[in-house]
């Protein structure tokens, strides 16, 4: 089985500024923001490789499940790096394998997961995952 908490078992890398308000009263980063950090790496890398017109493009990927196992805190002003890749596709669906790396620890701070299925942005009903898409996402396959 894979280590999901080892850098090199990633594809995509993003450094990301953590925020004076993603900390939480304890003095860390918020579960929340792991999600916002996910999401941000997960659709760099739908843009930057696959080609993704956010705004334009007939389909687009609806998250319909997610989770995140948290190993060790971070807290700002970190500079985190969100790592992706691709741990299952489907016909229409893909699930994403995301991690956060601190500047202070080699190990994951944070594994997530995260599920993608295509929709037709009109309808909003599935769609196959258009080709020039699904390529992407196999070239990030682990």
């Amino acid at each position: 089985m894979t280590d999901t908490r080892q850098k090199s078992n990633y594809v995509y890398f993003k450094e990301i500024q953590t925020r004076w308000k993603d900390n939480d009263i304890y003095g860390h980063v918020n579960n929340v923001s792991y999600y916002s950090y996910f999401d941000t790496v997960a659709n760099c890398y739908l843009i930057e490789r696959a080609g993704l017109d956010i705004h334009n493009a007939k389909e687009v990927g609806f998250v319909v499940a997610s989770s995140c196992d948290y190993f060790s805190p971070i807290a700002f002003p970190e500079k985190i790096t969100a790592a992706f890749r691709v741990n299952v596709i489907g016909s229409k669906s893909v699930e994403y394998g995301l991690a956060i790396f601190s500047e202070k620890h080699d190990l994951a701070c944070a594994v997530g997961r995260f599920t993608h299925v295509f929709v037709d942005r009109a309808t909003q009903t599935s769609v196959v995952i258009p080709e020039s898409i699904r390529a992407a996402l196999m070239a990030a396959k682990s």
